[in-house]
């Protein structure tokens, strides 16, 4: 009994560490944009003896397009969340419960906005207002840490 209860130990560890080596290579590419995305919440103000607020995974959808400028989105007021985008869309990909993604793209420039609410989310410009942009290199992945800061004060 002892030596069945071992074995059934080993076979089903063995396939624990298995499938988390699967998980962890999921978002593995060779070429495209594979991250994280993240959400801040809350005072974000550093406070003596307390520790620093760390922003959480967030589950949502990555959504891909062309270099965006801010004249080809409907944005909501002066903020980072936006009710249409006026570029074609290139591909999108959910993210996991950790916020994990990884999207297999050809070289190139392109905007990221991910699901916020019921709209999109992006808070980063460059001087030519053009939206969160990432570029793709040949045979090389870019990794992207996309912050949702929309109910954080600082």
């Amino acid at each position: 009994m002892k030596q069945f209860l071992f074995i059934a130990f080993c076979v089903s560890l063995t396939v624990w560490g298995c499938k988390t080596t699967q998980n962890s290579k999921m978002f593995v590419i060779t070429e495209g944009i594979s991250g994280i995305v993240l959400e801040e919440k809350g005072n974000q103000m550093p406070m003596k003896g307390a520790p620093a607020n760390e922003p959480q995974a967030f589950k949502t959808v990555v959504y891909v397009y062309p270099p965006t400028t801010l004249s080809q989105v409907t944005r909501l007021g002066q903020s980072a969340e936006y009710t249409a985008i006026h570029t074609p869309l290139v591909d999108s990909v959910a993210t996991d419960s950790a916020g994990r993604f990884g999207i297999a793209l050809p070289p190139g420039t392109y905007s990221i906005f991910v699901k916020y609410k019921d709209h999109f989310y992006a808070n980063l410009f460059d001087a030519q207002n053009r939206i969160n942009l990432y570029t793709v290199e040949a045979g090389k992945p870019t990794q992207a840490r996309v912050l949702i800061n929309a109910q954080a004060v600082y």
